[in-house]
């Protein structure tokens, strides 16, 4: 992928983000502290400011450059969370990755906010889409498998009770709502997906 190509993706998944910015709002608002979309938007809209400087950069500095803006201005628990993932994954990253290098690298980056949120899936968040679609991965599972998960796993959080993050603090009445981390990854995931589908990366 070249520098052309890695800004579109970019700014593809910085443009998912604005668009539904206001629904993730609206989730979290359900939820949460109400700001997850106007968070997320501050984080993307840095990474957008600093484009095409960064997508100039080989994978494992951009990916890192993208986890230190997420740390840097988003609020909140999506901050560290999401800037762990991107910073775990621009460590483990290859330069020129390929399929079992990206597994590899998403697996250490699930690891990282296994850790920094102290949680696992099922507890009502982010990690319960990027787990389920991290073994869709591993199974070298084509496109439209990794968009289904991410879609349908996004949705299984509605039923949940949360046991992590603020929504844990409603304990019953977070049922039934659906998780705004994990709309958000989900978001993120499809968007990555359709991006190298339209780049004729992945099938």
């Amino acid at each position: 992928m070249d520098q052309q190509a890695r800004e579109q993706l970019i700014r593809a998944v910085a443009a998912a983000i604005f668009d539904h910015a206001d629904e993730l709002t609206a989730l979290d608002q359900a939820i949460g502290n109400g700001d997850h979309g106007l968070n997320l938007k501050r984080g993307f809209e840095a990474v957008v400011s600093d484009l095409p400087n960064l997508a100039a950069k080989p994978w494992p500095d951009l990916l890192k450059a993208v986890g230190m803006a997420m740390v840097m201005k988003v609020g909140g628990a999506s901050g560290p969370l999401f800037g762990t993932f991107f910073l775990e994954f621009g460590k483990a990253i290859t330069v020129e990755p390929d399929r079992a290098a990206l597994v590899a690298a998403f697996a250490k980056a699930v690891e990282g906010v296994k850790a920094r949120g102290r949680s696992e899936a099922g507890q009502k968040t982010l990690l319960d889409v990027l787990i389920p679609v991290q073994a869709v991965l591993a199974d070298d599972g084509p496109a439209a498998a990794i968009k289904a998960e991410a879609i349908a796993a996004a949705d299984k959080t509605i039923p949940l009770k949360a046991i992590r993050g603020r929504a844990s603090f409603l304990g019953e009445r977070s049922i039934g709502h659906m998780d705004p981390g994990a709309r958000s990854s989900s978001l993120i995931i499809v968007t990555v997906v359709d991006a190298l589908k339209n780049q004729g990366l992945v099938q």
